[in-house]
């Protein structure tokens, strides 16, 4: 199939990349000139593990290429996926004016009948504005279905969940689109469920509501299992067994983050808010999610006494491993708590150093995961990289002016570190 995705952010990139790794041409549309000459250059301006790769191949292949031009993109293809950002406004709610642009952008270039599928999340009944835009707007007149069809990629396992979806989702106004869409995604073997497109776009906002639920519902387990002596690990594997609860996003920590899930979060409340519900369990689930990482700070501050002046290394700075995605990172809102206390900060991280370093500019970088602790008076795991479980702790003791470490991800043994003469502050545990 010929292949369209207009917006080469994260999303559009991992699409149009995969798109093309099954045989499908692909042309992808940004209007960021520098992005696409670093792509065109082979470059890439996003960390994902396996996408560089795929981007090579498929560019060398001739199946993937990059273009600033809409109505290229819009002339070369058959189907044309928007996925453009949605960003939060100040209340809440979702700013679609990038939609609203794309739109009138497809529309203008329209010579004949497209497919038109919105990959962006986006609040309910977008899809019919979308259609009402390209229809207002589309000077030859031709006929369009627009497609609702959400994605659901985590960052770090964006290629992973792209080829080996859970399920397809596939938003509808007519049955005249869904043989095609079916077609692009049938090299995938998934499941594909077919909905109207009202339906589709609330499947994405509540699948991530849920999800940041089910986080900040092990992350208020955690606080009676400190008050207890419990650990929150086992009781986060005793009710994962059961399989009508699972275990994935039962990790306690700083509490979530990221581009998704507080974006979106917010929106479904502000969305069910314009639809006349208010929707306060998922209220509750904001207010848990911003008091962990207020008790995780006094944690550090009951240990420490004063933060003025204190060295403290940080391990990790994206919002989550296998990213270098530092967006609404918890990480680096623990930097900047710790900052306007007057702490003295050394910080690393395996990815994400680049992109952090834009927004958090007194903090001393250290190359070295295990050089981050020369001469702290604590250290702090904020993100769970796998990599700082491997960390020298023994050096660490050498180095430090005392061996005192807080864990918000729980990477590390607490009893294993007590034996060995560490001050060991970890969640729930």
């Amino acid at each position: 199939m010929n292949i369209s995705i207009i917006g080469t952010g994260y999303v559009g990139l991992v699409t149009g990349t995969c798109f093309a790794e099954v045989g499908h041409q692909v042309v992808c549309v940004d209007c960021d000139a520098g992005k696409i000459e670093l792509l065109k250059a082979g470059g890439i301006p996003i960390y994902e593990p396996g996408l560089k790769e795929l981007v090579e191949k498929n560019t060398a292949e001739g199946r993937l290429r990059f273009t600033t031009s809409t109505r290229e993109g819009v002339e070369a293809s058959d189907i044309i996926f928007i996925a453009v950002p949605t960003p939060p406004l100040p209340d809440g709610s979702v700013d679609l004016s990038f939609i609203e642009g794309v739109a009138r952008d497809i529309a203008s270039a329209m010579t004949g009948y497209k497919i038109v599928v919105d990959k962006s999340t986006v609040p309910v009944k977008t899809g019919q504005k979308v259609a009402e835009t390209i229809q207002r707007y589309c000077k030859a007149k031709v006929e369009c279905d627009v497609v609702s069809n959400p994605e659901f990629l985590r960052e770090g396992f964006a290629v992973e969940d792209f080829m080996r979806p859970d399920r397809v989702v596939i938003g509808v106004t007519s049955e005249r689109p869904v043989k095609a869409i079916q077609e692009v995604f049938a090299p995938y073997n998934a499941p594909v469920i077919v909905t109207d497109i009202h339906s589709a776009e609330l499947i994405k906002h509540a699948a991530n509501s849920f999800l940041a639920l089910k986080i900040s519902y092990i992350n208020a387990i955690s606080l009676v299992c400190e008050a207890t002596g419990a650990n929150v690990q086992e009781v986060a594997n005793g009710i994962g067994m059961d399989a009508r609860i699972g275990r994935r996003f039962l990790d306690a920590g700083l509490g979530f983050g990221g581009s998704c899930f507080p974006k979106d979060l917010s929106a479904f409340i502000k969305i069910s808010e314009q639809l006349g519900y208010d929707f306060r369990l998922l209220r509750e689930v904001q207010r848990i999610n911003a008091e962990q990482m207020e008790r995780f700070l006094k944690k550090i501050a009951d240990t420490l006494w004063v933060l003025k002046e204190k060295r403290i290394g940080v391990l990790g700075l994206a919002f989550k491993q296998n990213t270098d995605d530092v967006r609404n990172s918890p990480a680096i809102d623990l930097c900047h708590r710790l900052l306007k206390e007057g702490a003295v900060l050394r910080v690393h991280d395996p990815k994400a150093m680049e992109k952090a370093k834009a927004v958090l500019k007194e903090a001393t970088f250290v190359a070295d995961m295990n050089a981050v602790a020369d001469g702290c008076d604590a250290l702090v795991v904020a993100t769970e990289w796998p990599e700082f479980k491997k960390l020298d702790l023994e050096h660490a003791r050498k180095v430090m002016t005392h061996p005192i470490l807080f864990d918000g991800r729980n990477l590390f043994d607490a009893r294993e570190m007590e034996r060995h003469g560490w001050i060991y502050k970890s969640v729930g545990r």
